[in-house]
């Protein structure tokens, strides 16, 4: 779920939410020698264009403000997996909300590998999940060593942690998929004749 035409432009400068001006500077310099159309290496005109576009967005503070609005906005509905109403409290749950929790610490880690922590008030609006349901799970994360306590209080995915995303296959799952056919079956396809 998310807005259509959105265009993430914290992600085309490659940087965090919290990048400071001399980051965002730096990182265009950076990425418009990149792909300046003069360059015969890495030369591409698209990119450079949404390069700049970013860039003249992100260094004015007030059209920064209106973007991190529609930003905040967007990973809210990205990643909004539980109903506020919904009544919590089964082990399917629990283990939801621990996926919910693992997969958006992993991608916070992702997007900030030094400070890659996400508030707690930050989890329950993005999962849509109250705070007394986040407790057991995040008591068990940290238990479990998948999760740690950053200095600044908020949670953030370990190596362990990640590495339980990665080898166990945690993160958005897709339950349209079709359950195979048993090869011993021997059900016929309604079409089928005889």
């Amino acid at each position: 779920m998310s807005e259509p035409g959105f265009v993430d432009l914290y992600e085309i400068l490659q940087i965090s939410q919290q990048a400071d001006s001399e980051t965002i500077e730096r990182v265009y310099r950076l990425l418009a020698k990149r792909y300046h159309p003069d360059n015969r290496r890495s030369g591409d005109e698209g990119k450079f264009r949404d390069v700049h576009a970013a860039y003249e967005v992100l260094i004015d503070p007030e059209r920064r403000a209106r973007f991190d609005v529609q930003y905040d906005r967007h990973r809210s509905l990205q990643w909004q997996v539980f109903q506020q109403d919904t009544a919590l409290g089964s082990h399917e749950d629990d283990a939801r909300i621990i996926n919910g929790v693992l997969t958006l610490l992993y991608a916070a880690r992702r997007r900030d590998p030094d400070r890659g922590g996400v508030g707690t008030l930050q989890l329950e609006r993005t999962l849509g999940v109250p705070r007394e349901h986040l407790e057991f799970p995040l008591w068990v994360l940290k238990k479990r060593g998948w999760i740690e306590v950053l200095d600044t209080g908020q949670p953030a995915i370990t190596i362990d942690g990640i590495d339980q995303v990665i080898g166990d296959g945690f993160g958005p799952k897709d339950e349209r998929l079709l359950a195979k056919p048993d090869p011993g079956s021997d059900a016929k396809d309604p079409g089928d004749e005889d």
